[in-house]
């Protein structure tokens, strides 16, 4: 789930970060209100790094921790703050995780 340092992202290349369908981050857009791409004349979306932070942050609730749709968006609603720190700690770890196993394997 790594990002470059773009200012917009296309949905499709949104898809790819998460390796989910494009109907899901179109669904999770309008599921949550948190996310808000940008839009140009065409309809086309545009993702902020803010919108996929918020994507990182639904998709860890929904897809890893197994919460209901309304559970995330009540989690979020009551303490995002909270939430999100439990996030980036859980994403650093499994950053170290993977360094240390890359570590061991090549030793």
């Amino acid at each position: 789930m790594e990002t470059t340092d773009k200012t917009y992202y296309s949905i499709k290349e949104v898809s790819k970060i998460f390796n989910v369908n494009i109907s899901l981050i179109r669904f999770w857009e309008k599921e949550f209100n948190i996310i808000k791409p940008k839009k140009n004349k065409k309809g086309n979306r545009y993702f902020t790094k803010n919108d996929i932070e918020n994507l990182h942050l639904i998709y860890h609730l929904v897809k890893e921790r197994k919460y209901t749709l309304d559970g995330a968006r009540k989690k979020i609603r009551e303490n995002k703050s909270e939430s999100t720190n439990n996030f980036k700690i859980i994403f650093e770890l499994k950053k170290i995780r993977a360094d240390l196993v890359a570590i061991r394997e090549a030793l």
